[in-house]
C-alpha cells in the first residue's frame, strides 16, 4: 500500500467472471466512478461517469469533494442500470476502508441509483453531509470578507456556499432527468 502498487491477493478475491466491479478513484482535482468487467484481455469498462460531467449537469462546487463523488457515482449507477447491470461489488483500491468517507459516499451515490451492491449501512457518511449542509452551515456563520476569501473559487462559478444544498438537489434533478 505505502508504494501504491496492487495487492494481487485482494484483487483476486474481487475478480470474478460473473460479477461487476464499482470501481471509485478519487485523484487530485476530480473523481472517476466505473462499472468494470473482467474481459479476457484484461478489464472492460461498461460505463463510466467522471466528476466534469456534474458540471454541465449543474454542479457548481468542487469536482471532489464528498457531494461531487456521490453525484458522480449516481450518475454511474443511471448509466449501469440503463445499460443493464443490476449488481456490482465495490472497489474502492487502496484507499482505507474509513467509515463516513468520499468513497463510502459513492457506494451510496450507486445504490440511490439502483444499481445493487452489498454494503452495510453503517459505512456511508450522514446525508447532511453528502448534501454539503455542514459547508453551508459553516458558510453563513462567516461574515461577507471570510466567505470571499475561503470560498473564492465557488464565488467564481456563481455558487453562493450557502446554497450548496440546493444546488445538489438541482443536480440530482437534472441527472435524473437526463438521458444516460
Amino acid at each position: 500500500r505505502r508504494e501504491g502498487k496492487t495487492d494481487y491477493a485482494t484483487r483476486a478475491k474481487l475478480v470474478d467472471v460473473d460479477k461487476s466491479r464499482l470501481v471509485v478513484r478519487i485523484s487530485n482535482a476530480n473523481c472517476i466512478v466505473q462499472v468494470v468487467n473482467v474481459g479476457k484481455d484484461g478489464d472492460e469498462t461498461v460505463v463510466s461517469a467522471h466528476s466534469k460531467e456534474l458540471n454541465k449537469l449543474g454542479w457548481l462546487a468542487g469536482n471532489k469533494n464528498t457531494s461531487a463523488v456521490y453525484l458522480t457515482a449516481y450518475l454511474c449507477g443511471k448509466k449501469a442500470v440503463a445499460a443493464g447491470v443490476d449488481y456490482a461489488v465495490a472497489d474502492i483500491g487502496l484507499k482505507s476502508p474509513i467509515k463516513g468517507s468520499k468513497v463510502f459516499a459513492g457506494l451510496k451515490g450507486a445504490v440511490d441509483a439502483g444499481l445493487e451492491v452489498p454494503h452495510g449501512d453503517f459505512i456511508f457518511p450522514e446525508d447532511e453531509r453528502i448534501r454539503g449542509e455542514h459547508v453551508a452551515n459553516y458558510a453563513e456563520s462567516l461574515d461577507a470578507e471570510e466567505v470571499a476569501a475561503k470560498f473564492s473559487k465557488y464565488l467564481e462559478r456563481g455558487l453562493n456556499p450557502a446554497d450548496l444544498p440546493e444546488n445538489f438537489d438541482e443536480t440530482i434533478k437534472n441527472i435524473d432527468e437526463a438521458e444516460v
